[in-house]
Protein backbone atom coordinates (compact mmCIF):
# COMPACT_ATOMS: atom_id res chain seq x y z
CA UNK A 1 0.00 0.00 0.00
CA UNK A 2 0.78 3.53 -0.85
CA UNK A 3 0.31 6.79 0.82
CA UNK A 4 -1.38 10.21 -0.88
CA UNK A 5 -2.01 13.26 0.22
CA UNK A 6 -3.39 16.13 -1.53
CA UNK A 7 -3.54 19.36 -0.68
CA UNK A 8 -7.03 21.17 -0.91
CA UNK A 9 -7.13 24.77 -2.19
CA UNK A 10 -5.88 25.77 -5.91
CA UNK A 11 -4.90 21.93 -5.54
CA UNK A 12 -8.34 19.95 -6.21
CA UNK A 13 -10.18 23.25 -6.52
CA UNK A 14 -9.66 26.12 -8.41
CA UNK A 15 -10.08 28.64 -5.93
CA UNK A 16 -9.06 29.10 -2.13
CA UNK A 17 -11.90 27.40 -0.10
CA UNK A 18 -11.63 29.84 2.84
CA UNK A 19 -11.03 32.60 0.88
CA UNK A 20 -14.47 32.13 -0.90
CA UNK A 21 -16.35 31.23 2.24
CA UNK A 22 -15.49 34.66 4.05
CA UNK A 23 -16.73 36.06 0.51
CA UNK A 24 -20.02 34.04 1.09
CA UNK A 25 -20.33 35.57 4.73
CA UNK A 26 -20.47 39.06 3.18
CA UNK A 27 -22.86 37.93 0.95
CA UNK A 28 -25.06 36.65 4.15
CA UNK A 29 -24.82 39.71 6.02
CA UNK A 30 -22.56 38.36 8.43
CA UNK A 31 -19.66 40.17 8.41
CA UNK A 32 -18.97 44.05 7.45
CA UNK A 33 -17.87 43.65 3.88
CA UNK A 34 -15.49 46.65 3.35
CA UNK A 35 -13.73 45.56 6.99
CA UNK A 36 -13.46 41.78 6.37
CA UNK A 37 -12.47 42.19 3.08
CA UNK A 38 -9.52 44.51 3.80
CA UNK A 39 -8.50 42.02 6.24
CA UNK A 40 -9.35 38.44 4.33
CA UNK A 41 -6.84 39.80 1.65
CA UNK A 42 -4.34 41.11 4.15
CA UNK A 43 -3.92 37.35 5.59
CA UNK A 44 -4.19 35.61 2.40
CA UNK A 45 -1.33 37.91 0.93
CA UNK A 46 0.53 36.86 4.29
CA UNK A 47 -0.61 33.30 3.23
CA UNK A 48 0.88 33.72 -0.22
CA UNK A 49 4.21 35.41 0.82
CA UNK A 50 4.48 32.29 3.68
CA UNK A 51 4.26 34.22 6.75
CA UNK A 52 0.70 33.74 7.90
CA UNK A 53 0.25 33.59 11.87
CA UNK A 54 -3.08 31.03 11.72
CA UNK A 55 -3.44 31.47 15.05
CA UNK A 56 -4.23 34.97 14.41
CA UNK A 57 -6.14 34.15 11.15
CA UNK A 58 -8.25 31.34 12.69
CA UNK A 59 -9.23 33.90 15.41
CA UNK A 60 -10.27 36.48 12.91
CA UNK A 61 -12.14 34.27 10.21
CA UNK A 62 -14.16 32.21 12.72
CA UNK A 63 -15.37 35.21 14.71
CA UNK A 64 -18.73 35.52 12.92
CA UNK A 65 -19.08 31.67 13.10
CA UNK A 66 -18.95 32.34 17.06
CA UNK A 67 -21.95 34.36 16.49
CA UNK A 68 -24.39 31.68 15.00
CA UNK A 69 -26.23 28.54 16.73
CA UNK A 70 -24.83 25.26 14.93
CA UNK A 71 -28.78 24.88 12.50
CA UNK A 72 -27.46 28.21 11.31
CA UNK A 73 -23.77 27.23 10.29
CA UNK A 74 -25.08 23.75 9.15
CA UNK A 75 -28.08 25.69 6.99
CA UNK A 76 -25.40 28.60 5.63
CA UNK A 77 -22.35 25.59 4.74
CA UNK A 78 -25.39 23.42 2.89
CA UNK A 79 -26.29 26.57 0.28
CA UNK A 80 -22.11 27.27 0.38
CA UNK A 81 -21.11 23.99 -1.00
CA UNK A 82 -24.19 24.10 -3.53
CA UNK A 83 -23.18 27.46 -4.85
CA UNK A 84 -19.25 28.03 -4.77
CA UNK A 85 -18.13 24.27 -4.01
CA UNK A 86 -19.60 21.82 -6.06
CA UNK A 87 -19.95 23.48 -9.45
CA UNK A 88 -15.94 23.57 -8.92
CA UNK A 89 -15.44 19.89 -7.85
CA UNK A 90 -14.02 18.89 -11.81
CA UNK A 91 -13.52 16.35 -13.35
CA UNK A 92 -9.83 16.39 -13.88
CA UNK A 93 -9.47 16.54 -9.91
CA UNK A 94 -12.02 13.84 -8.69
CA UNK A 95 -10.25 11.63 -11.19
CA UNK A 96 -6.66 11.98 -9.66
CA UNK A 97 -8.32 11.57 -6.35
CA UNK A 98 -10.18 8.06 -7.82
CA UNK A 99 -6.96 6.76 -9.54
CA UNK A 100 -5.52 6.89 -6.45
CA UNK A 101 -8.38 4.97 -4.89
CA UNK A 102 -8.65 2.10 -6.92
CA UNK A 103 -5.33 0.86 -6.90
CA UNK A 104 -5.66 0.78 -3.16
CA UNK A 105 -3.54 4.01 -1.92
CA UNK A 106 -4.51 5.20 1.42
CA UNK A 107 -5.58 8.73 0.35
CA UNK A 108 -5.84 12.12 2.72
CA UNK A 109 -6.54 15.53 2.16
CA UNK A 110 -4.02 17.43 3.96
CA UNK A 111 -5.37 21.47 4.40
CA UNK A 112 -4.97 24.24 6.67
CA UNK A 113 -8.48 25.21 6.09
CA UNK A 114 -10.24 24.57 8.85
CA UNK A 115 -12.18 21.69 9.39
CA UNK A 116 -15.78 23.40 9.51
CA UNK A 117 -15.28 24.61 5.77
CA UNK A 118 -13.08 21.61 4.42
CA UNK A 119 -14.97 18.54 6.35
CA UNK A 120 -18.29 18.37 3.34
CA UNK A 121 -15.16 19.43 0.68
CA UNK A 122 -13.08 16.18 1.53
CA UNK A 123 -16.86 14.08 1.52
CA UNK A 124 -17.62 16.01 -2.06
CA UNK A 125 -14.24 14.30 -3.14
CA UNK A 126 -14.87 11.15 -1.59
CA UNK A 127 -12.12 11.29 0.78
CA UNK A 128 -13.21 9.65 4.16
CA UNK A 129 -9.48 11.15 5.96
CA UNK A 130 -9.13 14.36 6.58
CA UNK A 131 -6.28 16.61 8.21
CA UNK A 132 -7.39 19.82 9.06
CA UNK A 133 -6.83 22.66 11.23
CA UNK A 134 -9.24 21.77 14.35
CA UNK A 135 -10.96 24.21 15.67
CA UNK A 136 -11.04 23.97 19.74
CA UNK A 137 -14.22 24.14 21.22
CA UNK A 138 -15.67 24.76 24.55
CA UNK A 139 -17.34 22.68 27.07
CA UNK A 140 -21.35 23.16 24.94
CA UNK A 141 -19.43 22.42 21.73
CA UNK A 142 -19.01 26.35 20.71
CA UNK A 143 -16.15 27.24 18.61
CA UNK A 144 -13.77 29.37 20.33
CA UNK A 145 -11.42 30.64 18.38
CA UNK A 146 -8.79 29.08 19.06
CA UNK A 147 -6.90 26.37 17.43
CA UNK A 148 -6.79 22.76 18.93
CA UNK A 149 -3.79 21.01 18.85
CA UNK A 150 -0.90 21.32 16.23
CA UNK A 151 -2.41 23.01 13.01
CA UNK A 152 -1.96 21.81 9.74
CA UNK A 153 0.22 24.48 8.34
CA UNK A 154 3.98 24.44 6.74
CA UNK A 155 5.94 21.89 9.00
CA UNK A 156 2.69 21.21 11.17
CA UNK A 157 1.31 19.26 7.88
CA UNK A 158 3.98 16.71 8.61
CA UNK A 159 3.44 16.36 12.14
CA UNK A 160 -0.60 16.20 11.80
CA UNK A 161 0.06 13.23 8.91
CA UNK A 162 2.35 11.17 11.68
CA UNK A 163 -0.21 11.25 14.25
CA UNK A 164 -2.37 10.56 12.07
CA UNK A 165 -0.81 7.57 10.80
CA UNK A 166 0.30 6.93 14.38
CA UNK A 167 -3.50 6.42 15.04
CA UNK A 168 -3.76 3.74 12.70
CA UNK A 169 -0.66 2.19 14.00
CA UNK A 170 1.08 3.13 10.95
CA UNK A 171 4.37 5.38 10.39
CA UNK A 172 5.49 7.22 7.13
CA UNK A 173 8.24 4.38 6.55
CA UNK A 174 5.49 2.18 5.79
CA UNK A 175 5.07 3.02 2.84
CA UNK A 176 7.22 1.91 -0.16
CA UNK A 177 5.63 5.49 -2.07
CA UNK A 178 4.26 8.55 -0.97
CA UNK A 179 2.80 11.32 -3.45
CA UNK A 180 2.06 14.40 -2.43
CA UNK A 181 -0.16 16.59 -4.49
CA UNK A 182 -0.29 20.73 -3.57
CA UNK A 183 0.23 24.17 -5.10
CA UNK A 184 2.19 26.16 -2.69
CA UNK A 185 5.24 26.54 -1.42
CA UNK A 186 3.95 26.70 2.30
CA UNK A 187 4.22 22.54 1.59
CA UNK A 188 7.72 22.26 0.88
CA UNK A 189 8.11 20.40 4.21
CA UNK A 190 5.73 17.96 2.82
CA UNK A 191 6.96 17.74 -0.61
CA UNK A 192 10.04 16.89 0.89
CA UNK A 193 8.76 13.80 2.87
CA UNK A 194 7.50 12.24 0.03
CA UNK A 195 9.19 10.15 -2.87
CA UNK A 196 6.43 11.43 -5.44
CA UNK A 197 6.28 15.36 -4.97
CA UNK A 198 4.00 16.77 -7.64
CA UNK A 199 3.84 20.29 -7.96
CA UNK A 200 -0.22 20.48 -8.99
CA UNK A 201 -1.22 24.14 -10.42
CA UNK A 202 1.66 25.14 -8.95
CA UNK A 203 2.50 28.70 -7.78
CA UNK A 204 5.41 31.03 -9.65
CA UNK A 205 7.77 30.06 -6.77
CA UNK A 206 6.63 26.05 -6.59
CA UNK A 207 7.34 25.93 -10.51
CA UNK A 208 10.12 27.50 -10.65
CA UNK A 209 11.75 24.69 -7.96
CA UNK A 210 9.88 21.93 -9.38
CA UNK A 211 11.49 22.19 -12.54
CA UNK A 212 15.28 22.97 -10.39
CA UNK A 213 14.65 19.48 -8.70
CA UNK A 214 13.03 17.86 -11.58
CA UNK A 215 9.53 17.08 -10.05
CA UNK A 216 6.54 16.49 -11.61
CA UNK A 217 4.15 19.58 -12.71
CA UNK A 218 0.51 18.87 -12.84
CA UNK A 219 -1.55 21.64 -14.48
CA UNK A 220 -5.64 20.50 -13.57
CA UNK A 221 -6.77 23.77 -14.14
CA UNK A 222 -6.30 26.37 -16.94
Amino acid sequence: MNLCLFDLDDTLLPLDSDHTWGEFMMGLGWVDAEDYRRQSNAFFEAYQAGGLDIHQYVAFSTRPLRARTATELNSAHAQFMQERILPKVLPAALQLVQSHQRTGDLVAMVTATNEFIAGPIAAAFGISDLIAVKLARDEFGNITGNIDGVPSFREGKVERVAQWLASQNLAWSNFPQTTVYSDSMNDLALFERATHPVATNPSLALRALAEKRSWPILQLFT
